[in-house]
């Protein structure tokens, strides 16, 4: 959704051409596909997908722990995350707090690279954020 909103703007903006602006929409239909694979590949629902990419996405941490132990790591992120999410915990600084606790405990057990799990801790609570908008929708 990101870079879908990203082009629209650039196209607003005038930086991207109508052409230029299709070739984008291709580029990111083709990210999407090979996203949807790899995540079929890999035996992940699509909320513990979000999460894996969202632990994946740190160099280290690919290096440090193996894909089968991030796929796992992701897993039980999406199983904790629903058991503590209530539904307005977006809004709820005490739920939404209670879930970054848990968030940083399972990083932590799963042996995440420390250096990197502030920055892994945000964004898995901003994918839990973006899938908790989509429910709603």
């Amino acid at each position: 959704m990101e870079m879908l909103e990203k082009a629209i703007k650039k196209y607003q903006n005038k930086i991207l051409s109508a052409a230029e602006v299709m070739d984008e929409l291709i580029r990111i239909s083709k990210e999407i596909v090979a996203s949807d694979e790899e995540a079929e590949h890999l035996g992940l629902s699509d909320f513990e997908y979000a999460f894996y990419t969202a632990v994946a996405s740190n160099e280290s941490a690919r290096e440090l722990m193996q894909q089968d132990k991030l796929r796992e790591l992701a897993v039980v992120l999406t199983k904790r995350v629903r058991e503590n999410a209530s539904i307005d915990w977006t809004i709820k600084e005490s739920v939404k707090a209670k879930l970054k606790v848990i968030v940083k405990r399972t990083l932590r057990q799963f042996g995440y690279p420390p250096d990197m799990q502030l920055l892994a801790t945000e964004t898995v609570l901003k994918q839990a954020e973006m899938i908790a908008a989509e429910l709603v929708c």
